[in-house]
């Protein structure tokens, strides 16, 4: 095999990093929609959710119907206080990271989610170093999605694909209140 071949294969084979992130609504849908995609193709798929420990719609769906996809929650069912997080919502988050990095070199899914991370290391919850090294050193063929606002500078270098939500509108403004299957 060529040495050009050899590239163009690597290339093709091998896992991508994407990032959802802004202010906007649906970051989570489109990586749950990715989840979808890939369990259709018999693909496994392993979604870790930061900060979340409501039982969401997807959760729900997931633990019903779709068993490719598995759906851990690394979080309390309440909301994290930006500049003075609980220890133990750092102590769940600091879970959720161990479990990522083990999954990321496991060889057992084709695709990792990691939910609302963006948010995490913003919070101060798990350090921008230890997500990055993750990256760095997962398996070659892994496919990792990373949600949430506020997507730092190095993790947007090492994505192979950035998506940036931003609100334009959002029904909040007019009143209307979080509902099941919208919202969570």
């Amino acid at each position: 095999m060529t040495d050009l071949l050899k590239d163009t294969v690597s290339k093709y084979e091998r896992g991508l990093v994407f990032v959802y992130t802004g202010n906007g609504k649906g970051k989570t849908t489109a990586a749950m929609g990715q989840a979808l995609r890939a369990a259709g193709h018999g693909l496994k798929v392993l979604v870790i959710q930061f900060m979340k420990g409501k039982k969401y719609g997807e959760v729900i769906a997931a633990e019903k119907y779709l068993p490719a996809i598995t759906i851990c929650q690394c979080g309390l069912d309440s909301f994290v206080m930006r500049k003075n997080p609980a220890p133990v919502d750092i102590e769940l988050a600091q879970q959720g990271l161990n479990m990522a990095e083990k999954a990321l070199l496991s060889g057992e899914y084709h695709l990792v989610i990691l939910d609302e991370i963006n948010v995490a290391m913003d919070f101060g919850l798990i350090s921008i170093d230890d997500v990055v090294n993750m990256i760095k050193n997962k398996a070659p063929s892994v496919d990792l999605i990373l949600t949430g606002r506020y997507a730092p500078p190095e993790i947007i270098e090492l994505a192979d694909t950035v998506s940036e939500v931003n609100e334009i509108k959002h029904h909040y403004a007019k009143g209307i209140k979080e509902r099941a299957g919208i919202e969570f």
